[in-house]
């Protein structure tokens, strides 16, 4: 084999190998939560702690989690999320539990008859004071 074709080969293997992802996830402590009350029409965007419960009309909202990336990264931010309903008779209902996107806030939002909640992002701090305790 001559001397091109051998670096021609170890150029085509370099070029072919696959290339492993460093974005590596930024947990943060808060996330940031739009939500659209249909009655009203008024679209309201609210900070939460993770792990804290924050109520949106009859919503009770929960995040569990919410990542992004570094800003040389693609943007990728999202949320893991608990979401229930307090009905007219009191109960506690779970209409909602999984990851929102706030790249794709159409894909996963939550679509209630009367609240939209989507998420808009995650961020270290927040001018709302966290939870006591």
């Amino acid at each position: 084999m001559s001397r091109v074709s051998i670096l021609g080969a170890a150029l085509a293997a370099l070029l072919l190998a696959p290339v492993q992802a460093s974005a590596e996830r930024i947990e943060n402590k808060v996330a940031v939560f739009s939500g659209l009350d249909k009655i009203t029409g008024r679209i309201t965007t609210f900070d939460v702690y993770i792990g804290e419960t924050v109520q949106y009309g009859a919503l009770q909202i929960t995040p569990r989690a919410c990542y992004s990336r570094s800003k040389d990264e693609k943007p990728k931010t999202d949320t893991f999320v608990e979401i229930d309903e307090i009905t007219l008779d009191r109960q506690i209902k779970r209409i909602f539990t999984g990851w929102m996107f706030a790249d794709s806030p159409g894909l996963n939002a939550l679509e209630h008859p009367v609240y939209d909640v989507w998420l808009k992002g995650c961020k270290a701090e927040s001018d709302v004071p966290p939870p006591a305790g």
